[in-house]
């Protein structure tokens, strides 16, 4: 980076944390787990993550939660039930997955979180056959743009949409197939990116090379636009590139290693976006996970930090 940044400012450009459980609640658990790890952003799932309930919320709790975030100045993200899928060619998964995710966007707005993720789903074919994959490109168009024209104004969240690892024929997996995808939601100015380093490196791209991350990062960027990289996923993996398998690893024990989240921190696109851990172990007290990524975070920023 052209500038030092004192510890502070470091953390603003680039909040580290954890998904966290919900457990007592959002506020007696998610964020007092929040405190316990030292986390300075966090994600949540604002219901069952592997079922279709919308979990309706209670104002007071909602209040509560943004007024602390505010407070503490944690910045919080949602992540969509596992069973979205807005490329299946199972009508009632496609309907289901349209009404969980716009819930899921009015549960952002009520707790003040900055965006939802969402997988960007399979058209499950294992015939790999074009019209089904346009099919289910076109159910994406039709499911999506409603739900984007309704993210008015600055404080609205974003939808965050997050590349998967290439397993079971999937719409949107690795940074290229951003393009189609982004395309096909005319680039709407609310359809953000969230950045999975394990998912994308399962995927093919290289990010245990020098530069690889940095390459990746460029590439978005040319795709979408300045701006649209909203949030970094920041795993290892247990298998090597291009194995299309998504198992998270520690950082730095996995195939990725340690030098491409170094590069992303580094990176100028990358400035006000934070990293969320999905790792195992990651939301366990005494997890070095997050004390990892502050010191790549703070070396990479140009402090004096220690290994």
């Amino acid at each position: 980076m052209p500038e030092t940044l004192t510890t502070a400012d470091s953390a603003l450009r680039n909040p580290v944390g954890t998904h966290v459980q919900v457990g007592k609640g959002l506020v007696a658990g998610a964020l007092a787990s929040a405190a316990d790890l030292d986390a300075e952003t966090i994600q949540v799932f604002a219901g069952n993550p592997r079922g279709w309930a919308h979990s309706p919320g209670d104002p007071s709790v909602d209040a509560a939660f943004r007024d602390t975030c505010g407070e503490r100045g944690i910045r919080a993200f949602i992540h969509a039930p596992y069973l979205v899928n807005l490329g299946s060619p199972t009508p009632a998964t496609y309907e289901k997955s349209v009404a969980v995710l716009a819930h899921n966007l009015r549960r952002a707005a009520d707790l003040g979180v900055e965006g939802v993720v969402v997988h960007t789903g399979s058209f499950v074919d294992p015939s790999d056959d074009q019209d089904k994959y346009d099919a289910a490109m076109k159910q994406v168009r039709e499911g999506l743009l409603p739900i984007l024209e309704t993210l008015e104004g600055d404080d609205a969240p974003w939808l965050l949409l997050e590349p998967t690892a290439g397993q079971g024929r999937s719409l949107c997996a690795g940074v290229e197939d951003l393009h189609p995808y982004l395309s096909a939601l005319d680039l709407h100015p609310k359809a953000g990116i969230c950045l999975d380093t394990c998912h994308v490196f399962a995927a093919g791209e290289p990010l245990d090379e020098v530069g690889g991350a940095g390459a990746a990062v460029d590439r978005i960027v040319e795709i979408g636009g300045p701006g649209r990289l909203r949030l970094i996923h920041a795993n290892d993996s247990m298998d090597v590139r291009g194995a299309f398998k998504d198992r998270h690893q520690r950082i730095g024990e996995g195939h990725i290693g340690t030098g491409a989240f170094s590069e992303l921190f580094a990176h100028p696109e990358t400035a006000g976006v934070p990293f969320i851990l999905e790792t195992p172990g990651s939301r366990d007290e005494g997890n070095a996970d997050i004390p990892l990524l502050k010191a790549l975070r703070d070396r990479a920023h140009g402090l004096a930090a220690r290994l």
